[in-house]
């Protein structure tokens, strides 16, 4: 009899957690993703629950109880991808982002433990390095996040470390760049595109639009995550944290002329809004992020599309499908 493996996906009907939920289901993963469903939708896992492939839990997981302790019972491994993902909001709610982003991970965490769950996968993101003085950055350039969001973040991150060395599971930490492609919901280009469905003649652009940061389609981001777990269970180490991101960033404003060009409009006049002296488009906004990847092209691992690329083909998705 084949024994299949079991795994739980935090955040699993968000953009990225339905991503990694489809990756496990056709690897023949058992899956319980588990999702309050606040920016997760229904939408992006219900090809795979009608197949009978995926338990899905509607829970909050600010809630530790029973139901959320037994939900991680005979995981092997946990994917924790929940998070409230608005950095801008972190700023003027910064408890929404404790509660949402810390507590939750404690609670993911302290699931994991209770039921001697042997792997954890943490998304975090590039926002705890703040404003790097190195680039691209690299894993052990100092963190010090000048967001809430960031803060929230490295706070999880240090969860997770200490839970692995205490209690001897193994954890990955995988700090994202800029995640595009199918079924995202927010970000710059969905900012753009809604702005010039409702007047195709001018754009707000938030910021000065020099901003310069990496992106990276899924598809890859998928993959790397795939690498960095092969090799962590593979290693002597319980504890490894690694860049995913792309080789090369661009600017916001060329990000502006991308989806201009994709919605075929021309002579769009752009207005720029700094919300700081220095062109940051909102307080605690990083203005220039590209992390160093090396680490984990060591392991074999490279992205198959460029940032201008991974837009392109994310832009275009989003104008068929909203």
């Amino acid at each position: 009899m084949i024994i299949k493996m079991k795994a739980v996906v935090t955040g699993g009907a968000g953009f990225i957690g339905s991503h990694v939920t489809e990756y496990l289901v056709l690897n023949d993963f058992e899956v319980v993703v588990i999702d309050n469903l606040s920016s997760g939708s229904l939408e992006n896992i219900n090809h795979i629950i009608k197949n009978g492939r995926v338990k899905l839990l509607i829970k909050d997981l600010k809630i530790f109880d029973s139901e959320l302790r037994n939900a991680f019972s005979e995981a092997d491994t946990v994917y924790h991808f929940a998070a409230n993902p608005e950095v801008r909001v972190s700023i003027t709610e910064p408890r929404t982002h404790f509660e949402e982003n810390v507590l939750v991970t404690f609670n993911v965490l302290e699931g994991c433990r209770l039921s001697d769950v042997k792997e954890v996968v943490f998304a975090s993101s590039s926002t705890v390095y703040g404003d790097a003085q190195v680039f691209p950055t690299p894993e052990d350039h100092p963190t010090r996040p000048i967001s809430i969001y960031g803060v929230s973040k490295l706070m999880s991150e240090n969860l997770l470390a200490g839970y692995s060395d205490i209690y001897g599971m193994k954890a990955l930490t995988l700090r994202f760049a800029n995640i595009v492609g199918p079924r995202q919901t927010h970000g710059v280009i969905v900012d753009f595109i809604n702005k010039l469905r409702k007047n195709p003649r001018k754009l707000e652009i938030l910021g000065d639009g020099t901003q310069k940061k990496s992106y990276l389609h899924v598809g890859d981001l998928i993959d790397g995550m795939r690498v960095a777990l092969d090799y962590l269970r593979r290693s002597s180490t319980r504890y490894e944290v690694y860049n995913v991101g792309n080789t090369d960033w661009i600017t916001v404003k060329e990000i502006a002329d991308l989806v201009v060009e994709e919605m075929g409009l021309n002579n769009v006049e752009y207005v720029f809004k700094p919300a700081t002296h220095d062109g940051r488009g909102w307080l605690g906004d990083v203005k220039f992020m590209l992390l160093d990847v090396r680490r984990l092209m060591s392991l074999g691992w490279r992205p198959k599309l460029s940032s201008k690329e991974a837009l392109r083909e994310a832009i275009r998705w989003i104008k068929e499908k909203s």
